[in-house]
């Protein structure tokens, strides 16, 4: 990973065909001692000029505009100039899926449009934007006077610990996966490599309410496997996978000799909701020991505590390596508690995940593929 030095400011260039939202993003930045707006444009054509005379380190980029749009100048670019950009979209279903879309041609995360609330943009969001903005810094671009933030709580906020549930006789695992930056392209990947009956699968990635369901069919259209947004009392089937919505925590729980997802709209933990770490710990209550984990890439350590949970109740877990992830924080934080077993770059997770599910002596879905050596 690159490491940003910490004595200069990170250069960035706003990227909107709104003047109104330039100058709202140019002040959001600004309260950031450690970024610098060296500029801003109306448009990709202007944007590539400045992009080659002021030599920004960070783009934040509109995914609409006139002309030239924002996906076609974000291909170009990362064809032929990669930079770590950061899409700014409006929270609507067609923003969700053209934001996604973006983050398959190379974009590192995303931001949602601030709204009209002055006060909240600049003491809730503009600390959100920044730390995008410091993420994406220190991300690999690929080619193809604030308020006080609120308190850091923990999964008990939610779900307190439990002993392990052993498992049913004859019960089949059940696959976790959760992820942050750059964690929609990586989630992506793992599934279409998935063969259609692998082991039910719950996914927490990090994404507001109104892209966690164009988010889900997006996937599904790509994998073998059915992908839905979760429901509350959905019964957890082989050849399913479920993605929490983006703002209710998603929970495996036991419903007689059913295993469900519950959601739970308590606070967020660690800032997060969804939160890997309430997913992790559900599964290491309710599956433990036919539970296996997998922490993808991501700013933070949400997941991390909770992987190490699964793992002590007798799950198996893994994480991404570090060389194909985007922003190595979640499953760094993994390895460094000592919660994931392995590192295992991106493109073979899949094919390591069905080989532990044959591990684990039960049922191998058919057409798995064979085992993969991940990384230490």
């Amino acid at each position: 990973m690159n490491s940003h030095d910490s004595t200069r400011k990170i250069k960035v260039l706003v990227i909107d065909d709104s003047a109104l939202v330039r100058k709202l993003l140019t002040m959001m930045l600004e309260q950031d001692p450690g970024i610098e707006v060296v500029g801003t444009a109306s448009d990709p054509y202007v944007a590539r000029e400045k992009i080659k005379r002021l030599a920004p380190e960070v783009l934040t980029l509109d995914v609409e505009m006139p002309g030239m749009d924002g996906l076609t100048f974000l291909e170009n670019l990362m064809r032929l100039h990669p930079l770590p950009v950061v899409m700014v979209s409006s929270l609507t279903s067609d923003g969700a899926d053209t934001t996604l879309r973006a983050l398959e041609l190379g974009a590192v995360d995303f931001f949602a449009k601030p709204q009209h609330d002055l006060a909240e943009t600049l003491t809730v969001l503009a600390p959100q934007l920044a730390a995008k903005i410091h993420a994406a810094a220190a991300a690999r671009p690929r080619s193809s006077g604030l308020a006080p933030p609120p308190p850091k709580l923990n999964a008990d906020a939610v779900l307190p610990l439990q002993q392990a549930f052993s498992g049913a006789p004859g019960e089949g695992p059940i696959i976790a996966i959760g992820a942050s930056t750059g964690g929609t392209e990586a989630i992506r990947v793992v599934l279409e490599a998935m063969p259609p009956d692998a082991p039910a699968t719950v996914i927490t990635q990090h994404i507001p309410a109104a892209f966690s369901g164009p988010f889900a069919a997006r996937l599904d259209r790509c994998s073998a496997m059915r992908v839905v947004e979760a429901q509350d009392g959905q019964a957890l089937l082989p050849g399913h996978a479920y993605v929490a919505p983006g703002d209710r925590h998603l929970i495996v729980a036991r419903d007689g000799a059913r295993l469900v997802c519950r959601l739970h709209d308590g606070p967020p933990v660690g800032r997060h909701k969804p939160s890997v770490d309430v997913m992790f710990r559900s599964l290491a209550i309710s599956v433990g020991s036919r539970a296996i984990g997998a922490l993808l890439t991501g700013m933070g350590e949400d997941g991390a505590r909770g992987l190490l949970e699964m793992r002590e109740a007798g799950g198996l877990a893994v994480a991404q390596d570090q060389a194909s992830s985007v922003v190595w924080g979640m499953p760094g934080a993994a390895w460094k508690l000592q919660a994931a077993s392995e590192l295992v770059p991106i493109e073979q997770m899949a094919g390591r995940l069905m080989a532990l599910v044959a591990s684990m002596g039960l049922r191998a879905p058919s057409g798995a593929p064979g085992v993969v050596r991940g990384h230490s």
